[in-house]
């Protein structure tokens, strides 16, 4: 008889949670983009491309939207990993906690470009994100014999 996969497992829960803090950034992107707006008076059918009204709004609010874009640009394959590993029953402790490690830098990845955007940190936390899942990656590929 085939093994049954549950729907849901502690490899997905840091899919759910990085998903919950990208609506969070979502939240904060509008909140602060649409009073920078209507302060720089930008009519919005002008905002049709992306980046034409850069300079009129605050670096701060920018910063804030970039980091939501990021957020759906780099945990694609965070994402598509860590259903791998959720699918192919891989979820043992140390994957769940390079995930969760994932997802808490992450987090404080966009804390720091919505607030004082240090590049240089953000790169480290950036690429120490992507180690992790680069460390899952090898874990999966070493349990598969590749």
């Amino acid at each position: 008889m085939p093994e049954t996969v549950t729907l849901v497992g502690p490899a997905i829960m840091p899919v759910f949670a990085l998903i919950t803090w990208t609506c969070v950034m979502f939240f904060w992107m509008y909140a602060t983009r649409i009073p920078a707006m209507q302060k720089a008076k930008i009519d919005p059918q002008s905002a049709k491309h992306p980046g034409t009204y850069a300079d009129a709004i605050p670096s701060g609010v920018r910063a804030v939207a970039d980091n939501y874009n990021h957020l759906h640009e780099a945990p694609t394959v965070f994402y598509a990993l860590a259903f791998f590993v959720h699918l192919a029953g891989g979820g043992d402790t140390i994957n769940v906690y390079l995930l969760w490690g994932y997802v808490v830098l992450r987090v404080i990845h966009s804390l720091v470009q919505a607030t004082i955007n240090l590049v240089l940190l953000r790169f480290l936390l950036f690429s120490v994100s992507q180690l992790l899942l680069v460390a899952i990656a090898v874990r999966e590929a070493i349990r598969f014999h590749f």
